[in-house]
């Protein structure tokens, strides 16, 4: 075996994708026995779709609608003054998973359900990865999808500090008699209450720094919880989905140890709020993937795996600042609540809004991605406006396309990465061969 994922989510059922386009041997490993018709995450960011658009999944969008607004610390951002690539729009993640789980299928990508990993050795030739059932495999690299409570960052030993203030909560899918409870925050916590279909709706409470009950969620739990936000208690008549959530906002130190890596929510974990955890797992492996097939392939530059911690560790540093600030406004002491007031009033200028929902870059293109270029095969693009320029010894891993004007008139070509990412902006300088073998190693 190549590679070995741990966890069947988003985030380890894109890497999957990833490397079974690039035809990389790869088995992933789910604890679930199946794809549960129920998830926590409801958005999917425009860029995610990007992502999925620039590989060419059929993304169900007969029954996606944008959201009209979204969550910063319950006050809300409007995403009327938000670019089309900022806004989120309407998907559970299970019909992502769904998605990902049949490509992979045709990819070739094994899935094993019902697996659990117990125990990782590592030396210089590859990962030992101990099952639950007493089986064990032996692959080139192993990545940890696992989640928030992560067996291989544990068996690992990479550093996850903790963060602040810690949140407990709970999500169900209820029939309720009658609901006519306010959604926001209140001295004990908050609370909220989103429509789903006629008839149900799902419930959310937050409490910060209390403890996390153990065992299956109950009505009960439920129950108690919107009491104890709320003061009042909801009379459910119905129950369709439970789920409980709680921790703190962590990152780990590294993403990278010699042979394992990690994505997604076992990398960083922060509050739930604007559906990041789906989202940057899915960025996660996007990033990763290319980078390891490459290395598998054959074809990597020196220090190629390395700048995927480099890259990726910050945005996740970004995504933990930005939900420690929404705690911070969440608190219920009294200058707290004056702050966040203030805060509001705020939001209510649209450049405050477009401020909290964009990535800043410096350069229109450099460091950016290309939308809306299609990368279907998972190959490096080189845009040449020129017309004279020959990249024959990359051709086995950099397609070059020679297009219509370019979008400024000093570009003469623009080199994309795999993963959609600018690599270099060429304006008649002489940095192209650098790039190439940057990103892609040397010529054949």
């Amino acid at each position: 075996m190549t590679v070995v994922i741990a966890g069947g989510g988003p985030t380890g059922l894109m890497l999957a994708c990833e490397l079974g386009l690039q035809g990389v041997e790869t088995v992933v490993l789910e604890r679930l026995s199946s794809i549960e018709e129920n998830s926590a995450g409801m958005g999917v960011h425009a860029r995610t779709l990007e992502v999925l658009d620039r590989r060419g999944f059929a993304v169900p969008r007969q029954d996606m609608f944008p959201w009209p607004r979204t969550p910063f610390a319950l006050l809300w951002l409007d995403l009327a003054v938000a670019s089309k690539r900022d806004l989120t729009y309407a998907l559970p993640q299970w019909r992502v998973e769904r998605l990902l789980a049949e490509r992979a299928t045709e990819l070739g990508v094994e899935i094993r359900r019902g697996e659990e990993v117990t125990g990782v050795s590592q030396d210089d030739t590859g990962v030992t990865v101990d099952l639950r059932s007493g089986e064990q495999l032996r692959s080139r690299y192993l990545v940890g999808c696992d989640g928030a409570d992560s067996a291989v960052r544990s068996l690992v030993g990479i550093d996850f500090p903790k963060g602040g203030r810690t949140y407990y909560g709970v999500l169900a899918d209820v029939v309720v008699d009658e609901m006519d409870f306010q959604g926001g925050v209140y001295p004990a916590g908050m609370f909220g209450a989103l429509p789903l279909r006629p008839g149900m709706i799902r419930l959310m409470t937050v409490e910060f720094d209390v403890e996390r009950p153990n065992g299956p969620v109950t009505v009960d739990e439920v129950a108690d919880a919107v009491e104890r936000v709320t003061g009042r208690r909801p009379a459910i008549d119905k129950v369709h989905w439970l789920s409980r959530f709680g921790g703190s906002n962590r990152l780990v130190t590294r993403y990278r140890d010699g042979r394992v890596f990690l994505a997604g929510d076992a990398a960083h974990t922060v509050f739930i709020s604007g559906t990041q955890g789906l989202n940057s797992g899915v960025h996660d492996a996007v990033n990763l993937g290319w980078k390891l097939a490459a290395e598998v392939n054959g074809w990597a530059p020196i220090g190629l795996l390395d700048t995927y911690h480099a890259e990726r560790h910050p945005v996740g540093q970004r995504m933990v600042t930005h939900a420690e600030a929404q705690m911070a406004l969440l608190h219920p002491l009294h200058n707290v609540v004056a702050l966040r007031e203030v805060f509001q009033e705020l939001l209510q200028v649209p450049e405050v809004n477009r401020i909290l929902l964009e990535m800043p870059t410096v350069d229109p293109l450099r460091g950016d991605v290309m939308p809306d270029v299609p990368l279907r095969a998972g190959r490096g693009l080189l845009l040449d406006y020129s017309g004279g320029v020959d990249i024959a010894g990359w051709s086995d891993r950099v397609d070059i396309v020679r297009p219509g004007p370019p979008p400024e008139t000093d570009v003469v070509r623009v080199l994309i990465r795999p993963d959609g990412q600018v690599a270099y902006v060429d304006r008649g300088g002489n940095g192209l061969d650098v790039a190439l073998r940057t990103w892609f190693g040397e010529p054949v």
